[in-house]
């Protein structure tokens, strides 16, 4: 007799479980899959400068940046966390996932960059709310972002450089790279940004 696939597991029914696991859980096609552990502290650093300068930045708006621990709904019934996000929706202090997430942001490590780079990058162009999406460099200061444009079409644009500055105008914000980077040093490795920009959709 063969053994039947579980069914896929909803939304709600994966949040309620995930909020009682030790480990961080993304839902992908219906099935909890486990998130990598165990980041750089190159990687951390850019996080935590990047969730102060956004907190600082939109204090006294209706938008707040999340952790990781957030999660967004890309797909319908697909689950992710981004490394950083701003989420603009009505505040619900019990609630698990982002209301009307603004902007997600991730930083690039040699075990995801390619997904997160293709596949994830393609699932969070799908969101409705989404304005602004980040790839973070961590091996040295550049950025490629996308920003939908009015007419709802994604623009790519990459900042370089400490000297740079990421705009985003969907939060009315302008960010220096400089601040984004500070206190990190920039290790001897390859770059796990791809050297030329990919086609804008």
């Amino acid at each position: 007799m063969l053994d039947r696939k579980p069914e896929p597991m909803s939304v709600d029914a994966f949040l309620a479980w995930a909020e009682t696991q030790a480990e961080r859980y993304e839902l992908v096609g219906g099935v909890p899959v486990r998130m990598m552990a165990g980041a750089r502290n190159i990687h951390d650093d850019i996080v935590v400068n990047l969730l102060t300068l956004l907190r600082t930045h939109l204090r006294g708006s209706d938008c707040r940046p999340f952790t990781g621990d957030g999660s967004v709904e890309t797909l319908p019934g697909q689950i992710r966390r981004p490394d950083v996000g701003v989420d603009c929706g009505a505040r619900d202090p019990n609630a698990l996932m982002a209301a009307e997430p603004r902007l997600v942001a991730e930083v690039l490590s040699p075990t995801t960059r390619d997904f997160d780079a293709f596949a994830k990058l393609a699932e969070y162009k799908t969101m409705g709310s989404l304005a602004h999406i980040l790839l973070v460099e961590p091996n040295a200061p550049e950025i490629r972002s996308w920003s939908r444009d009015d007419r709802g079409a994604w623009r790519e644009a990459r900042v370089t450089g400490l000297d740079g500055t990421l705009g985003l105008s969907a939060l009315s914000l302008n960010l220096p790279l400089a601040d984004i980077y500070d206190g990190v040093t920039f290790p001897a490795r390859p770059r796990l940004v791809a050297d030329e920009p990919g086609p804008v959709e």
